[in-house]
């Protein structure tokens, strides 16, 4: 009686196991990516293969921060030197699936934040010795790159990276 109902659990483990491995998500078109400032957005591309369980897509992004650089006499010049932006992430969203087991990644978007204020001698403003009288001045934010990660019941089914220059559906990881 014992053997049989380990045999039995056995049996219901492989099925279980069988099932889940021949439930294969399929990308059947890759996500987009638009890039605005100090944002980018990933949307579109469409799923298959999720049944009725959600997949949760993460957007994180990187930039860099310039600055306005001001002299003791008012005079305003662009520094020269782009520092790092604080790096974004959307968090964890979901990408709702249908009664056919189909999705379509929604607009998920993530945004690169100023770092502290950076001095003028890292900005490159004022020359030798003179830079810590200068004063400066967050100009603007730039995304400069994008990772996208779309994972289904644990295991990730999409991986992307994107740059403005590149193409709108970026490169596999």
């Amino acid at each position: 009686m014992r053997r049989t109902s380990i045999l039995g659990a056995v049996l219901v483990a492989a099925a279980v196991m069988t099932a889940t491995a021949l439930a294969a998500v399929t990308v059947k078109q890759l996500p987009t990516i638009s890039f605005n400032g100090a944002s980018a957005t990933v949307s579109g591309g469409n799923f298959s293969g999720l049944g009725n369980t959600d997949a949760i897509g993460t957007l994180t992004v990187e930039g860099i921060a310039t600055y306005t650089c001001t002299n003791p006499q008012g005079k305003a010049s662009p520094g020269q030197n782009p520092v790092q932006a604080q790096p974004g992430s959307s968090g964890p969203q979901a990408i709702h699936a249908d009664k056919n087991g189909r999705a379509t990644v929604p607009n998920i978007t993530a945004t690169v934040t100023a770092p502290p204020t950076p001095t003028a001698a890292e900005v490159g403003c004022g020359g030798q010795g003179a830079s810590d009288k200068w004063t400066v001045t967050l100009n603007g934010l730039q995304v400069t790159s994008a990772h996208f990660e779309v994972t289904w019941s644990g295991q990730l089914v999409l991986c992307r990276d994107y740059t403005p220059s590149g193409p709108a559906t970026g490169t596999a990881c």
